[in-house]
């Protein structure tokens, strides 16, 4: 088999921006989901059910959908269900009930495969030695979208209203549908694909899981890293604009631009696990996860000082993301989708779980309830990330601390 050429520095930043625009999506209504509760007048639990529901229904679509990348074209898959998100996005600007805005949500996230069939096509088609480099990009895009999403839609709901923020979206999708031809390269004719059944693909998603214990373990590290990022932005943008607090949706936009520092940290995070090792670098990030989220309560007493705690889950988070991602994406090249769909999966049910407790937690117990939550999350985070170092560092990392 002919290896395929490698992508041009363009095409991978081309990669990352159309990364950036599709995971967005699922974003916007994180600082604006007071605004669309009251629009429909619905409390603090009932709207935490949209966002769960999208990351349920994604986690759905990555098990159904995306193992079609390690058979089928992935330039014409992305074309196909980035259409769709298109239409999904203005279902959510039309919807005049909540049923109606809940379900196009569902929608959108079980359509929602582009962003995961983009990793394992440029894993393939990128130089070894800069894996983690590349991953790292296109996590930066990820960080991109969901920081212009967040910020952008508090923003724009605050002046002209929420619906607006969806139909802005749904611009921005229909021009990246008409750029994913020029950005993604074909695959060649002589790549080899899985033979067989649509049942017997998906069947395969098992069989692997068997064979590659370590990336149901990476998922469950993601999933748990996922569920804190869901819960602390949806919980956070409910304490800040509860009477109590009495901040505005912009300002929850404004903080979200925190994110920023992921943007500029997370491509040097990727060159780094690429040198000291993806297992190692990911147990050094879970130990700052863990000093940050424990100071999200004792800093939540208002919009400037819960800065300090926001940076420091900021920077780490994409970098877990991005390590663990490492630990499968270096393996054969036709079985990098279906690897992908096991870690996917688990990590938007995950982030469902995260939604629904973060709103659950607040409207229970208030913040200090959803910091715990997330405290603990946290806190087992760093046991997996540790035994994972210490399980599979010896055999596949490299520049050991300390030695075996």
């Amino acid at each position: 088999m002919s290896a395929p050429a490698y992508l041009s520095r363009a095409q991978e930043y081309g990669l990352a921006a159309t990364t950036a625009v599709v995971t967005a999506n699922a974003y916007y209504i994180h600082p604006i989901i007071g605004e669309v509760a009251r629009t429909f007048g619905v409390d603090h639990a009932a709207i935490g059910i949209v966002p769960a529901l999208n990351q349920v229904a994604l986690a759905l679509g990555i098990f159904l959908l995306l193992p079609l990348g390690d058979r089928y074209s992935n330039r014409s898959l992305c074309i196909l269900f980035v259409s769709l998100q298109s239409m999904a996005m203005i279902g959510m600007a039309l919807a005049g009930e909540f049923a109606l805005f809940t379900l196009a949500s569902t929608f959108l996230g079980f359509v929602t495969i582009a962003p995961y069939l983009l990793p394992a096509f440029a894993s393939k088609r990128v130089a070894p030695e800069r894996l983690g480099q590349v991953t790292a990009l296109l996590a930066a895009g990820v960080i991109f979208g969901i920081l212009v999403a967040r910020v952008g839609s508090g923003i724009v709901a605050e002046h002209y209203g929420w619906r607006t923020v969806y139909w802005i979206a749904a611009t921005l999708m229909v021009a990246v549908t008409l750029f994913l031809p020029i950005s993604m390269r074909s695959e060649t004719a002589s790549e080899k694909r899985p033979q067989g059944s649509y049942g017997n693909l998906l069947a395969s998603v098992f069989t692997l899981a068997r064979q590659h214990r370590e990336v149901l373990l990476s998922a469950s590290i993601q999933g748990l890293n996922f569920a804190m990022f869901t819960a602390t932005w949806l919980a956070l943008a409910l304490h800040l604009t509860s009477p109590e607090m009495g901040y505005g949706v912009d300002t929850v936009g404004y903080l979200a631009g925190i994110a920023a520092v992921s943007v500029m940290s997370t491509p040097r995070i990727g060159r780094w696990a690429d040198r000291v090792g993806p297992r190692r670098a990911r147990f050094m990030l879970t130990v700052l996860q863990l000093v940050g989220t424990s100071l999200l309560y004792p800093f939540g007493t208002g919009a400037p000082a819960i800065i300090v705690p926001l940076i420091i889950v900021n920077l780490v988070g994409p970098g877990v993301d991005v390590t663990g991602r490492m630990t499968f994406l270096s393996l054969a090249p036709e079985i990098r989708t279906r690897l992908t769909t096991i870690y996917v999966v688990i990590m938007f049910i995950g982030g469902g779980t995260g939604s629904i407790l973060g709103t659950a937690s607040y409207d229970w117990g208030g913040w200090g309830a959803t910091c715990a939550m997330v405290v603990c999350a946290s806190a087992i985070n760093f046991m997996l990330a540790f035994i994972a170092w210490r399980k599979w560092c010896a055999r596949q990392d490299s520049n050991l601390w300390p030695p075996d």
